[in-house]
């Protein structure tokens, strides 16, 4: 099974993740945010595996430009379905392996 990674492309961490990918040969399916959306319910199952704090980039613009009264009105994994650019990028599903952000040496270990 390919593992599939979901990102928006034109991400710098995402232009490093392919190229690794490429590198190392490993054949893959790519889902873009800014074309697809998030899948339904995916953001509730990989915040049960890995918490919605690792899949939320909160230092980055995105997730800055969200008012406070937006972040507490709204769950969090709601903000992230309508902001997916405030994703941490990559998530790569492989097989029973989920990883968040490209880590040379985790991509290393699950291909």
């Amino acid at each position: 099974m390919k593992p599939r990674i979901y990102g928006i492309r034109n991400c710098d961490t995402m232009k490093k993740a392919f190229a690794w990918l490429e590198a190392h040969k490993v054949d893959y399916e790519f889902h873009d945010y800014k074309k697809e959306g998030v899948p339904p319910g995916k953001l509730k199952a990989w915040a049960t595996t890995t918490g919605w704090e690792k899949l939320a980039n909160t230092r980055g613009p995105t997730w800055r430009k969200i008012s406070d009264e937006e972040k507490k009105k709204v769950g969090v994994l709601e903000l992230l379905e309508r902001n997916p650019s405030a994703i941490k990028r990559p998530v790569v599903e492989a097989g029973s392996r989920l990883l968040v952000g490209f880590d040379p040496d985790e991509f290393a270990k699950t291909f």
